[in-house]
């Protein structure tokens, strides 16, 4: 019996979440050459490559879909049984925010992940709109958020940057693209991030544009872009199936993600849910 080395396993992660192994080399603190060393120790032990070679980046092989889903199962029970064993026990009250894209698209991962770890902290989590948010972590009425890069955001709490599509109905928007009638656009109520870029790209580009359906929830343009009322501009987070990305389009420019807390000060609460949601996010900046 094969026994998968752990350490390798969390090299092969962290390239897989953060894009490239480049940058998982410099984040464990390892030479590239170290980090090539286990990506190949790790394809001898399973017998076959884990990633291969697509366009400048790499891709996972069916093989390393599986390893990878293994590997972080693995490796949260392992952090989890130190925790237990040797960690000081985490306990208290964390509050924390999302915009409502990550809000429903990853934030059962997030909480699984940290609850499991310190199951006595407390977790309060508040689901809102990029300007909400934003005011209330500069209130102190959430200890830590995540939404939009914004102008009045402080650049440092940037931690990357998520490529935005044009989502929506292919069957129903296609003969709409090729016609050039204006592009029907499913957004947010303003202000709407999102939305200003949408319209400031199909602006540059020339193309005519109308506003054919706003909503205040996300559910709401999922359904409205279902429907073929229009197209929106998200990203691939919780993107529902049957919907597909529309590449005749201008391409949409990629936006910041930001991580800010309400306090500079060390809290280790803090610290260990800021880095999974870093792991979580930073796996959809490509």
């Amino acid at each position: 019996m094969t026994h998968l080395d752990l350490d390798v396993l969390r090299t092969f992660v962290t390239g897989i979440t953060l894009g490239n192994f480049a940058r998982a080399a410099e984040r464990l603190g390892r030479s590239t050459s170290a980090v090539s060393a286990q990506l190949k120790k790790l394809e001898e032990q399973v017998g076959t490559p884990v990633v291969k070679k697509a366009g400048r980046g790499l891709a996972l092989t069916p093989a390393g879909e599986i390893v990878l889903s293994y590997a972080k199962r693995l490796l949260e029970l392992n952090d989890a049984a130190m925790a237990a064993i040797v960690g000081t026990p985490l306990s208290g009250h964390v509050r924390v925010g999302f915009q409502e894209d990550f809000g429903e698209g990853i934030l059962t991962e997030i909480l699984g992940s940290f609850s499991r770890a310190h199951p006595a902290v407390m977790v309060e989590a508040r689901i809102a709109r990029n300007a909400e948010l934003e005011s209330a972590v500069g209130h102190s009425q959430l200890d830590m958020a995540l939404f939009w890069q914004t102008p009045s955001a402080p650049v440092e709490n940037e931690i990357g940057k998520i490529p935005l599509h044009w989502i929506g109905s292919a069957a129903r928007m296609e003969d709409c693209i090729v016609q050039g009638e204006p592009l029907p656009l499913v957004t947010f109520d303003t202000p709407c991030i999102l939305r200003s870029r949408a319209i400031e790209t199909l602006d540059a580009a020339g193309l005519p544009w109308r506003i054919a359906f706003t909503s205040s929830s996300l559910n709401g343009l999922w359904a409205a872009a279902r429907a073929g009322l229009g197209v929106t501009p998200r990203t691939l987070v919780g993107k529902p199936a049957d919907l597909t990305t529309l590449r005749s389009l201008p391409s949409l420019p990629p936006l910041g993600i930001c991580l800010q807390r309400s306090s500079p000060a060390p809290n280790p609460v803090l610290d260990f849910l800021a880095t999974i949601i870093e792991e979580q996010v930073m796996a959809f900046c490509r």
